[in-house]
């Protein structure tokens, strides 16, 4: 399984489109294969959903993410768990071993902000 996770110095960013980063897990087996980070490619209507798409990826994490971005990753097939605060490195811990759990986004979609961290 190909995760995409949104990455904001080493933590789970906020927001999943202003991201700086995103890190990219694959794992098989119920072992962490390999884990990149990647600038994010730009944040504009529908690009992400195919950009990931195109990789391969299955599964999107994040602090928070509108619900038309929800509903065109759907489109694609990949599933959205947002909700999701804390270091990279312990959020996939909690994937191996299948205790990760989402919750509400973090983001206000509304007001244009996040809880998290106020963007």
């Amino acid at each position: 399984m190909k995760i995409v996770i949104s990455t904001d110095q080493g933590q789970v960013s906020a927001h999943f489109g202003r991201c700086p980063n995103f890190t990219i897990v694959d794992i098989a087996d119920g072992k962490l294969q390999n884990k990149t980070t990647i600038e994010n490619p730009g944040h504009s209507p529908g690009f992400l959903p195919q950009f990931f798409a195109d990789k391969g990826i299955e599964c999107i994490i994040a602090g928070g993410m509108g619900v038309r971005a929800q509903s065109l990753f759907v489109q694609y097939g990949i599933e959205t768990v947002v909700g999701i605060t804390g270091e990279i490195e312990n959020v996939v811990q909690k994937i191996l071993d299948g205790t990760l759990e989402g919750g509400a986004s973090l983001c206000e979609r509304a007001l244009g902000k996040c809880e998290h961290n106020n963007e």
